[in-house]
């Protein structure tokens, strides 16, 4: 299942490798939630790690993303994984939570000059669905 986030970047982590293969970045947004904006830190797996290379400290963006779980050694863990990342108004056209976190919605196709990139980043987060 997909969200949306909206939010001013905060913090811009370099890339890690870990093991032989497997590479992970992490980016901080800060999301306006009333009185106390809250931190919020998403993770960029494998070749979506250079997604935020075309962005700042400072700029305001649209983060789409996926909720990401798992058990080890007794002990959970929750991971926010990007899959995109767009300018703030420009990627998902609606502007209905004010940087609250929204499913994603299906209407990708109608976005205008961008959507074949979105068409493909979609695509690719399909094809890892494991069912």
């Amino acid at each position: 299942m997909g969200y949306k986030a909206e939010g001013k970047i905060e913090k811009i982590f370099d890339s890690e490798t870990k093991g032989a293969s497997f590479q992970v970045r992490q980016f901080v947004i800060e999301v306006a939630d009333g009185q106390y904006p809250q931190m919020v830190a998403f993770q960029l797996v494998q070749d979506k790690c250079t997604l935020i290379d075309d962005y700042a400290e400072g700029d305001n963006v649209e983060v789409d993303f996926d909720l990401r779980g798992r058990e080890w050694n007794g002990k959970y863990f929750t991971n926010l994984q990007a899959w995109r990342i767009s300018r703030a108004g420009e990627g998902g056209g609606s502007s209905d939570g004010g940087g609250q976190s929204q499913p994603a919605s299906s209407s990708a196709g109608s976005t205008s000059s961008s959507s074949s990139t979105t068409t493909t980043a979609a695509a690719d987060f399909d094809d890892d669905i494991p069912f």
